[in-house]
């Protein structure tokens, strides 16, 4: 995962996030003609007075720095929070204290590398994207010299369950030697930096988290359909969604997007992703992702360090509901950036915050979720 400059970790914390009311009483979801229908609580199953507790919860946590919670269910959006705090871009540019409003933007991080997943379903709907078990290298012909019999056996399916077995560490800190993803992110060639890594493990067998592997997806639908991936998105996906007001970055040197940490949507936004994944790849009675594409990209296919599991850059987790299990969807990135996607009980919940160092941007989600939204369901 990305971690920026310590100089602005150090801008980011050094004033703690103020308070700021919620776009209406209690956290109250407003329409802005976005194409969310908004609800009372209530008129979903939910139960707004303890739905209410969440913006005391977050007033306490200033250090924590989250900046918006939305909550969606049954295809309606019935709660978003926004709060004021110091946050940071991802390519590194301190924006110093932010207002955070319902058309406020902001980074998602790695939850990036799940939109970029849903463009490859969309790109081999549109028979615009190599079959997934077919050898990733010969999308690049460019790079045959860096062909080797390991790395060919590397195919888009290991692309996108974090197993492509080469020598890859994003576990260390950003500024460390020792940190694989940040050469790449400042390379002339992004591509050729991951062409170069030596496979160490057999491509397929082993979890291990590398936007080197969303980098090689991303780089391959732009080839297949002529396109940039966020023009390809802003048609195929963000259009569709009536998302209309997004960023994607590039890498620092090429000119090339950013697919695994650049994306910067609304939290309202980012909540439609959610909702797209609930309903199966609809949206407002229209057909944006591949029939079957979510059941596939979301079955648990390795185990990762922890208690999760990963689908096709998605994380599935679960949480404890009136005494029993209750799987989720999520989408993660660093500082806090949650997506929570649980089709069992239609539910969304999508969360941004920018607290970049330390073990709040994961207590933090978790608690939002376990202790706010799912003891508010009342069917």
């Amino acid at each position: 995962m990305i971690r920026r400059a310590l100089l602005l970790l150090a801008l980011l914390f050094a004033v703690p996030a103020a308070a700021q009311p919620s776009t209406g009483p209690c956290g109250k979801a407003e329409a802005i003609g976005d194409g969310w229908t908004v609800a009372a609580p209530e008129e979903v199953g939910l139960d707004g007075t303890k739905l209410c507790g969440l913006e005391a919860f977050l007033k306490q946590w200033p250090t924590a720095n989250i900046h918006a919670v939305v909550v969606a269910r049954h295809g309606k959006l019935v709660a978003e929070h926004y709060l004021s705090g110091r946050d940071v871009r991802f390519a590194g540019e301190g924006l110093g204290l932010v207002h955070f409003t319902p058309t406020t933007k902001h980074d998602v991080r790695s939850i990036s590398k799940s939109v970029t997943s849903l463009l490859v379903g969309i790109a081999l709907g549109d028979g615009k994207f190599p079959p997934l078990d077919s050898a990733v290298i010969d999308s690049f012909p460019e790079y045959a010299s860096l062909r080797t019999p390991e790395n060919a056996r590397i195919t888009f399916r290991d692309l996108l369950t974090m197993a492509p077995g080469w020598k890859w560490n994003e576990s260390a800190d950003w500024l460390s030697v020792d940190n694989t993803e940040r050469p790449m992110f400042e390379a002339d060639d992004p591509y050729r930096y991951i062409w170069e890594r030596p496979v160490v493990v057999t491509p397929g067998t082993l979890f291990n988290y590398s936007g080197g592997a969303t980098t090689l997806l991303g780089g391959v639908v732009a080839r297949t359909t002529g396109r940039r991936i966020d023009d390809y998105a802003r048609e195929k996906l963000f259009g569709p969604l009536s998302i209309t007001d997004f960023e994607w970055l590039d890498f620092a040197k090429a000119k090339e997007i950013a697919a695994f940490g650049g994306l910067r949507l609304r939290p309202r936004d980012l909540a439609k992703i959610g909702q797209l994944m609930v309903s199966g790849g609809m949206w407002n009675g229209q057909r944006v992702l591949p029939e079957g594409w979510v059941a596939e990209s979301t079955k648990p296919r390795l185990n990762t360090e922890g208690l999760l599991f990963y689908g096709y850059q998605w994380w599935l987790g679960r949480s404890l509901y009136r005494g029993r299990s209750v799987d989720w969807i999520g989408g993660v990135g660093l500082g806090g950036q949650r997506l929570f996607v649980l089709p069992k009980l239609d539910l969304v919940v999508a969360i941004n915050s920018a607290h970049y160092s330390g073990p709040l941007q994961g207590i933090i989600p978790y608690a939002i979720l376990n202790r706010f939204v799912l003891p508010a369901i009342k069917d």
